[in-house]
């Protein structure tokens, strides 16, 4: 997948969470309050072959 630069807004790197079953990953202030999520909103995450991962709020 190629990723046109001048496209992104914003880039930064959080951590995963793993305690038993149970995993947590924090979504940054700055993604928050750009896609204005909420308590209970959906994400969907994407898993591509090549091992790239998009995360999208699912707006319903």
């Amino acid at each position: 997948m190629k990723i046109n630069m001048d496209d992104v807004d914003y880039i930064t790197e959080t951590s995963v969470t793993i305690r038993g079953s149970r995993r947590r990953t924090t979504v940054p202030k700055y993604i928050v309050d750009k896609l204005d999520i909420k308590d209970g909103d959906k994400m969907r995450w994407l898993l591509f072959k090549d091992g790239t991962v998009m995360i999208v709020k699912i707006y319903r």
